[in-house]
This record gives C-alpha cells, sequence and structure tokens, in this order.
C-alpha cells in the first residue's frame, strides 16, 4: 500500500522551516522501510516518494538501514507482539532515528512527536497511533537502560542479519568485525578521470579551483572531500569524470595489462550494465587503440544505461551493446562471426555483500540461501563462456562479494574442473578499505574502497 496516498486531511502540524514537513518525511520513510522488508530494493521503493521529496527521505531511510538491527531490537523490548508492518515499519524508523541522541538528525523527542503524528495522518496505520505513542513515550523515558539491554544482541552491535555475522565469522575468522563495522560506515564519493579527455592532475586543479576537497586514489581515481551531485563537479557533464568505486577501477587494468592494445583485439564484457567498466575499458585502451568491445546486457532497459555511459563520455563508437543472456552464448555468440575473444570480463551477479555501505538494503533484502543460489549462476557464467576465449587469451572473474563462495571457492572449483585454466597474480579479496586500513592488510590501493574479489585466469595455448 503507498502510504503517501492514503493520507488523510487532518490540520497541518508545525512547520520545520522551509523543508517538507517532518511527519510526512517519517510516513515516507516508513513506506519506503515497509517496501523494503517486503523484498524491494531501496532505489525501486524511493521511485514511489515524489521528487520533491526523495532527498530528504532517501537520507533518512539509508539512516534507518544503517542501524535497522538496533531498532528491531529496541522495538522487541518495548512490544510483546510485532505490530502490523506500516505500523512496525514507522516504529522502527523512529527508533533508529531516535536511539543515540548524537546522531539524531532531529531531538529524539521531536521525532517521536512527529512519528506519532505521521501515525495519525495515515488511516492504514491510525488504529495503531495510541500504541506507537505508548512505545515512544516510553523510550523516551527509558532510553539509556532500554539501549543498554540491547548492546549484548549481535544484531543490536551490528546491524546485520545473525546469519550474515556467521558467514563472516566464517569466511573471515580474524577480520569480521572490522568488515562490520566497515560496513556501517559511509563510503566515499569515488571518480574515475577519463583520460581520453583529461588528465587526473588537470581535473584536480579545477575541482580546487572550484574550492572542492580531493585527493587521488589509485591509478585513475580522485576521491571526493564530501559527497556532491555530479552536476556540480567540473567536468562531469563533459564526460571528463565518471562515479566509480576505487576497487572497481581495477577491472580494466588488470584485464588489458600486458596486452598489445595497438592489434585489434576483441573484448567482451559480460554483465556489463551500467557501462562503467566497459568505458575504462575503451579508456584504458586509449584513443588510437583498435580493440572492440562488445558490452553485454541481459536487461534492454540496462543495455540503455550502458548507451547513456557510453554517449556522455564520448565514446559511443568504441563499443557495441548487445542485450542478450550471457549464459545462453548459442543463442548470441553466432551473430559474433563465433570469433573466440582476446579478453573476457566477467563481472558477474553476487550479494553485493562488498558494497554494504553504499546500499545498505542489501543486507535485509538478501537470504543465506541466496548466496548457493548466487554460486550456481556464477559457476554456469564461468562455464559458458569460457569456450568463447581463446588459447593464450585471458578472463577476469570479479563480484563485489567479501563471500569467500562467491570468490575464492568460485575459482578453485572452476580451476579443478578446467586443466586448461591457469590462475595469474590477482588480488582475490579485497576487504573493504576501512576495514583493510584498521587491520593493516596491504592491498594495490591507497586510499578507501570497496569490498572485491579478482581472479584473472590465462587460457592455456593449443
Amino acid at each position: 500500500m503507498n502510504l503517501s496516498s492514503s493520507v488523510s486531511s487532518s490540520p497541518s502540524s508545525p512547520s520545520h522551516s522551509n523543508s517538507p514537513e517532518l511527519w510526512l518525511q517519517l510516513q515516507h520513510a516508513a513506506e519506503v522501510l515497509a517496501a523494503i522488508r517486503s523484498g524491494r530494493s531501496a532505489p525501486t521503493a524511493l521511485e514511489t516518494v515524489p521528487q520533491g521529496l526523495r532527498p530528504g527521505v532517501r537520507a533518512l531511510v539509508f539512516q534507518v538501514l544503517r542501524v535497522l538491527g538496533r531498532a528491531e531490537a529496541l522495538r522487541r523490548k518495548l512490544a510483546t507482539r510485532t505490530p502490523p508492518p506500516l505500523a512496525d515499519a514507522l516504529l522502527c524508523t523512529a527508533l533508529a532515528l531516535a536511539w543515540r541522541s548524537a546522531d539524531a538528525p532531529y531531538e529524539p523527542f521531536t521525532l517521536v512527536d512527529q512519528a506519532v503524528e505521521a501515525a495519525k495522518r495515515t488511516p492504514a496505520i491510525r488504529p495503531q497511533s495510541g500504541f506507537i505513542n505508548a512505545c515512544l513515550r516510553r523510550f523516551l523515558r527509558e532510553q539509556d537502560a532500554l539501549v543498554a539491554a540491547t548492546d549484548p544482541e549481535p544484531l543490536a552491535m551490528w546491524n546485520h542479519p545473525r546469519w550474515w555475522i556467521e558467514r563472516l565469522k566464517r569466511d573471515h575468522p580474524r577480520h569480521w568485525q572490522e568488515i562490520l563495522r566497515a560496513d556501517n560506515s559511509h563510503a566515499p564519493m569515488t571518480l574515475r578521470v577519463n583520460r581520453l579527455k583529461t588528465s587526473r592532475e588537470a581535473a584536480l586543479r579545477r575541482m580546487e579551483a572550484a574550492n572542492l576537497v580531493a585527493h587521488p586514489v589509485g591509478d585513475w581515481g580522485i576521491v571526493m572531500g564530501h559527497p556532491l551531485p555530479v552536476e556540480q563537479i567540473p567536468g562531469f557533464t563533459e564526460g571528463e569524470l565518471s562515479v566509480q568505486d576505487a576497487a572497481a577501477q581495477m577491472a580494466a587494468p588488470l584485464l588489458l595489462h600486458g596486452l598489445d592494445l595497438r592489434q585489434p583485439l576483441r573484448v567482451l564484457d559480460a554483465c556489463a550494465a551500467p557501462g562503467g567498466k566497459t568505458a575504462h575499458l575503451i579508456e584504458f585502451a586509449g584513443e588510437r587503440s583498435p580493440i572492440m568491445v562488445t558490452a553485454l546486457d541481459i536487461d534492454p532497459q540496462r543495455c540503455e544505461r550502458i548507451h547513456q555511459t557510453l554517449d556522455r563520455l564520448g565514446i559511443a563508437d568504441r563499443a557495441q551493446v548487445l542485450a542478450a543472456d550471457a549464459q545462453e552464448p548459442a543463442r548470441w555468440w553466432p551473430q559474433q562471426g563465433r570469433e573466440q575473444y582476446d579478453a573476457i570480463l566477467l563481472d558477474a551477479p553476487c550479494t553485493a555483500s562488498g558494497i554494504v555501505r553504499r546500499q545498505p538494503d542489501v543486507r535485509w533484502l538478501r537470504r543465506e540461501s541466496d548466496i548457493a543460489q548466487l554460486a550456481i549462476i556464477q559457476a554456469g557464467l564461468l562455464t559458458r563462456l569460457w569456450p568463447l576465449l581463446k588459447p593464450g587469451g585471458r578472463l577476469l572473474y570479479c563480484t563485489c562479494s567479501v563471500f569467500r563462495e562467491e570468490g575464492e571457492h568460485q575459482i578453485e572449483a572452476f580451476l579443478a574442473h578446467n586443466t586448461d585454466a591457469v590462475l595469474r597474480p590477482s588480488p582475490g579479496h579485497l576487504l573493504p578499505r576501512d576495514a583493510a586500513m584498521a587491520m593493516g592488510v596491504a592491498d594495490n590501493l591507497a586510499g578507501d574502497h570497496d569490498g572485491f574479489f579478482y581472479a584473472l585466469l590465462h587460457k592455456r595455448g593449443a
């Protein structure tokens, strides 16, 4: 149910300066949270929020998702029975935003007052408004004691599902706590410089002239001191820059480094949307390189995003975009002339467990059974794409996951069944940079980045 369509015509509550009234933002935030709990992603759920309200609601929702485990633990202390889904979403939204005063976007009393107002104004949950009021008023009276009572609960402490915590303990027994802490932090805004149009030094000078704080990361990247709308970044509209995490920027160099880029090499980017890695392959190869890139994605709408990416960067003529299923090459490879590829980039579908700080809804959407199901898809993609690679060619397998079943274990199984495959030096599992820095774990990047996995496979010659 869309809560915004069921708002009654009660008198207006006190306004909060020139911003939308807080009760209305809380109402939409609760609607989005309820949708996420029902299985919709945060971006999809946020599309139902009116455009003018969306930035504020998004900020509230992301803050809620980062501490939802704590909010649910508090709600269990306050109520013996779980209220109906929409009422529970509003109650947990208020608790998540108010539970620690230092991080609250508004005073806890104001959040409680406006959450009760939202309950009263929404017919779908008005019958529970008294219950919500009683729970939240008790929370204000007993806040310190209630928070202390939830401290021992892993769900409240780490704000991840219990199965996720246990999986990390098994996969990373020495580092699981640092990974979880990194997950609950805010990701930086990282850009990739399009060297076909500018240099990193020139881009940094333009940012300095615009009084923007920025510093280099990796070989191609720039990290912004503070996130801001892309249209406010000098050079972005002109195609000089793209938003891409520093770990993701490793893909193109790993795949293409050492190849003779003066030759007309055939390169396949499987599962390519939204096109960031496709673009980087072209940028890395250079303006005069005759490499031919095919960008493949199963979803025609996502293929349109690839076109938009390439158009903005001015390289649309350097790649062929193909809407097709990488798992069924018999349906599209014949149209490619059945000529094998010199290099293949397989950025496989995964749990996205390495980018939780960018997508805080992922931890609440995923189920433990998803890992095994995705591992089957990943193995299938490796098996079906490997014959498309020339002897002597290379395939880069990557996922934005920290789970070993989607990375290290996947490659071990593939190598065991494919004697013509050789693992070349590769980063393997990259932990979120905050975690890596805390643990003193060295990797190939000097700066903050997401969790990722890379394995470079070489195909033996005939």
